[in-house]
């Protein structure tokens, strides 16, 4: 009776023994196993077989965050022995930094990061989550403390650049890789925003009369340039009608020239045979106009005859002879 309780017990210490050998990993997480307080292994994801009380899992500190009954994010710093590998999300509380033209302002940040080296995050720092939160406030402080205000809030992507350069350099040798910084929010003073609010609708209300003024002046400018325009084309029809009225004076001149030219040529070989001057017929024709143009007004009662009328006279006689001529 005796023997069978002792071989029970050995079966059950056997049994536990096995059991407290056996450690199973899951997916995306790590163990660092340490041999009588020596590193020894990091296992894998699956089973895995160590030696127990020899065998001892080294834990490390983590940090959660839980929400508490009225909706207030809890922050909780907790030992485990299993590392994480995924990419992890820290969001800090608010701090208030200092800017180069010394104004207060509430900065809340957001890091990712990820455990790449697990022996190096155990060994190489005592207190990862802490270290990661202070290096973060600490380098926020430094590159927001060398931008003015303005720079600050318009410069978020160039924030972010540098502090993911700075974190990722110094936690390097803490195995940790970070990924991604972001800020969150950029809470000036109250005092501070009210005065940006006035100085925005100022430089709005400053670009809105600049816009008028360029709009009033560019209508300006198109008016004149219309009326300009409008000048332009009238003197152009002017010159144009000018030059068409001048020209058809001219060819009117040149074809009454003509058409003068061929009657005194007609008159010249009509009286060749008469014997007479054909610029006396041609001047007693014109007297004979001349003087109808005299006697067909109203007022006209005095004509006077000049002396040299005496050879126009005869050349009217000598267009009688022609006339006569002309019917024999």
């Amino acid at each position: 009776m005796g023997l069978t309780i002792i071989l029970v017990l050995v079966a059950v210490f056997v049994i536990l023994f096995a059991l407290m050998g056996f450690k199973i990993v899951q997916q995306s997480e790590t163990m660092v196993i340490e041999r009588l307080g020596k590193y020894n292994r990091t296992l894998d994801a699956g089973i895995n077989i160590i030696w127990p009380i020899i065998d001892k899992p080294r834990e490390i500190m983590w940090r959660y965050v839980k929400e508490s009954l009225d909706g207030r994010p809890i922050i909780l710093k907790i030992g485990t022995s299993r590392i994480d590998l995924r990419e992890n999300v820290y969001d800090f509380p608010k701090q208030n930094v200092i800017t180069k033209d010394n104004v207060v302002t509430e900065i809340n940040a957001i890091l990712y990061f990820q455990v790449i080296d697990p022996v190096k995050a155990i060994y190489e720092i005592s207190n990862l989550p802490d270290a990661i939160e202070k290096l973060t406030q600490t380098t926020l402080r430094n590159v927001i403390g060398e931008m003015e205000l303005d720079t600050t809030l318009t410069s978020r992507d160039t924030i972010n650049s540098k502090l993911r350069a700075v974190l990722d350099e110094a936690s390097h040798k803490w195995g940790v890789k970070v990924n991604r910084v972001e800020l969150q929010d950029i809470n000036p003073p109250i005092h501070i925003r009210e005065a940006m609010e006035k100085q925005m609708q100022a430089e709005r209300s400053k670009r809105a009369s600049i816009l008028e003024a360029e709009g009033s002046k560019a209508s300006q400018i198109l008016i004149s340039e219309g009326m300009k325009t409008a000048e332009i084309n009238k003197a152009e029809g002017d010159k144009q009608a000018l030059i068409l009225r001048a020209e058809g004076e001219a060819k009117s001149i040149i074809w009454k020239a003509q058409g003068e030219a061929d009657a005194f040529q007609s008159i010249t070989q009509a009286v060749a045979s008469m014997n007479t001057d054909p610029v006396n017929y041609l001047l007693a024709i014109r007297y004979i106009d001349t003087l109808k143009e005299m006697v067909s007004g109203k007022d006209n009662k005095v004509i006077y005859m000049p002396f040299e009328a005496s050879n126009v006279l005869g050349s009217i006689g000598g267009i009688k002879e022609l006339l006569n001529g002309g019917k024999s």
